[in-house]
Parts: structure tokens; sequence; C-alpha cells
């Protein structure tokens, strides 16, 4: 890319924070609730730790976390990497993909979380882009259509960002498979797998062996720790030393006092958590879709992730519309044409707001 652009997410965070009046965040997807207790407990005896604790980890990860994950997983521990969060991962990914294998060409659904393809650029690949489903989901016929040999990765993103699809077990392995017919990678960020509301809908990709395969996550959403940056790839073993390399050159390693704190918190923290966080966002999800119901809006009802896509008529989603819907009704969203072509006319709310219900009254009062 001849210049780097600066993300329409930040503009609007600041549009936000200086508008006058009261104003709902539901761009941003950070979390509002708490993190485990076990994090904070770990924090805590870290801090108490002698000096050794405080100096550089294994370029790779803990030990100890990377084995955990590998166990939770079912995968071999010398495939976990440890990264400065899943973006991180990806990237790792996306760029050995395009340096390692034939094509320049990486192919990505529309609407897309704008970082994909963003990253695509300033890696000096071509994103291919690929109409999603009303359901926000990838129909693996028409990834096909747009793969060649020139094709170096397929990524997708599920639960989604922006659109709140989850692929499922036979769309993942036809996508692997694709990937594995022209000698590409197939990258599944899966980074919100802990909010999936249909049951049976999410598959992970690891339950397919392929060496064409990497899975990315990360423990920011889950967590609910953004800030401490501690994601994974899962890497096949071909290319996980070149992984491991470019890691090491580009972050020399990840914190250790958040990984530490992660792996308590991975061994002490019940189910009982992430399943009652995402039943609380399940209920933010029907709040609001019914307050866009009650707007006469079209929208997307999300199978998993916490963003709502929707589209008010003549109210198509530029970002001068986004701005003025800030100053008019006190509520940020996201405009539809960041993430893509196929969906200009809509905006993007994320729910992870305890004013979710607020922010729906303001929309349904303005619109209907």
């Amino acid at each position: 890319m001849d210049e780097y652009e600066r993300p329409v997410f930040f503009h609007l965070m600041e549009y936000a924070a200086e508008a006058e009046g009261d104003v709902i965040d539901m761009v941003s997807g950070t979390p509002d609730w708490e993190p485990p207790e076990a994090l904070r407990d770990g924090l805590k005896r870290y801090a108490d730790g002698d000096s050794r604790s405080f100096q550089y980890p294994p370029s790779d990860g803990l030990s100890g976390l990377r084995e955990a994950i590998a166990e939770r997983r079912g995968v071999d521990v010398d495939r976990v990497v440890i990264t400065n969060g899943a973006g991180e991962a990806n990237y790792l990914a996306m760029a050995t993909a395009l340096e390692t294998y034939s094509g320049d060409e990486i192919v990505l659904a529309d609407p897309v979380y704008p970082y994909y393809h963003k990253r695509t650029e300033m890696l000096n690949g071509t994103p291919r882009f690929v109409t999603s489903e009303a359901d926000g989901t990838l129909d693996p016929v028409a990834v096909r259509d747009v793969t060649s040999d020139d094709t170096a990765a397929i990524v997708v993103n599920s639960p989604n960002n922006p659109t709140g699809g989850v692929y499922g077990r036979e769309t993942k392995r036809e996508l692997v498979e694709i990937a594995e017919a022209n000698d590409a990678l197939f990258i599944s960020d899966e980074v919100y797998d802990r909010f999936v509301y249909d049951e049976g809908a999410f598959e992970t990709a690891l339950s397919f062996e392929s060496p064409n395969l990497v899975v990315t996550n990360s423990f920011s959403k889950s967590m609910a720790i953004t800030g401490y940056r501690v994601g994974y790839g899962v890497f096949p073993p071909e290319i996980v030393d070149e992984i491991r390399t470019r890691h090491m050159l580009v972050n020399v390693t990840s914190s250790r006092p958040a990984q530490r704190a992660v792996l308590d918190a991975l061994s002490e923290t019940p189910e009982a958590y992430y399943e009652r966080n995402r039943e609380m966002l399940a209920e933010r999800v029907r709040t609001f879709c019914a307050a866009l119901e009650e707007a006469g809006a079209e929208y997307t009802r999300p199978k998993g992730g916490f963003y709502v896509m929707a589209r008010f008529e003549g109210y198509p989603g530029t970002l001068e519309n986004t701005e003025r819907l800030i100053d008019e009704t006190g509520v940020a969203g996201m405009p539809g044409n960041a993430f893509g072509e196929t969906r200009t006319d809509w905006l993007r709310f994320a729910v992870v707001t305890p004013r979710v219900t607020e922010a729906a009254g303001r929309l349904a009062a303005y619109f209907g």
C-alpha cells in the first residue's frame, strides 16, 4: 500500500469522546465485564516474585501456557506460539503465507474486519473478496470460484466481526480442502469462540488435520483483557519454525506477567464464568434486535460474537451518517462502508455496553 490510512475506528472513538452530551460507545469491541478472579490473583502473586520473574520469557511463550493451550486444543505443544494478541498471530500467518506459498492473493469475506485487508495490502499482497451470505457466513462454492494458483491464503473469522456469522463443521472442512487444492494456507481466526449463541453452530478448524491449516485465538475477549495482549496461533509443523523466527524478529517475545496471569486463570476459572458472560451478551443481542425491529430496521441477528449490523431505510452507513448519529442520538457505531463494499448501507454496533437497552431506545425513537 502506498500510504497507511488511520483506521476509522480511532477517528470515531475520538469523535464520540469530543462530542457534546452523553454518548454511548458501541464502536469498540472492548468487554465491559470483569476478568476472571484468578487472573487478578495471579498478577498479585507475580508482583511479589523474585527479580528473575521480571525478565524475558521464552520467545514462543511460557511453556506452561503453551502446554495448557495444546492440551485444551488437542494439538502438539510444538505447534503453539504465544503472540501479542490474535492480531499478531494473524499477521504472522498471513506474512508467512505470502512469503512461503506461491500466490500473492489473500481471499477474504466481504464484509470484513478492516485489519485483514489492510494488513494484506501492508504486506504487498492483493485482497480478493467473496460476498458473504445474508447470515454472514461464506459459501465454499463462491470461495472456490475465486481461488487459484495465485491464492496464498484464505482467511476467515468465525464467529464473525462484523456480521456475527458462524461457520460450521462442513463449511470449514470444505475451506480446508480448497486451501489444500490451491497450495494455500487456511487461516481460521476463532477469537470469539466463547460467544456462540446457536448450539452446534460453531466448529473449530482444529477438528481437521491438514498441513495447510492455521488457527488463531486470544484471551482478550473471553477473559475481558484486551489490554494484556495474550494471543496464540496453532501452526502446521512445516512452517512453525519460520513463524517463531518472524515472531522473534518482530516482537522478541510477549509479556511474561500477562502470560503467567492467563495461565492461572485457565487452570482456575470455572466454565460458569464464560457461560455467564455468554448469556449476558445473548440477552443484550435480543434486546438490541427487538429495538431495531421496533425502528423498522433490517438487521442480521448474530449467531456469535457481539456485533449487530443494521440497515435503516434512507440512512446509508457512511462516516458522515455515523457522526450524525453520534451528534443527534448519542449512540456511536461503525459505518458499514468501513467493512467493504457489500454492506455500505449498513451500520455496525457492538453490544459490549451495559447501556445497550438505553442505546436501543434512542435508536428506536430516532428512526421509528
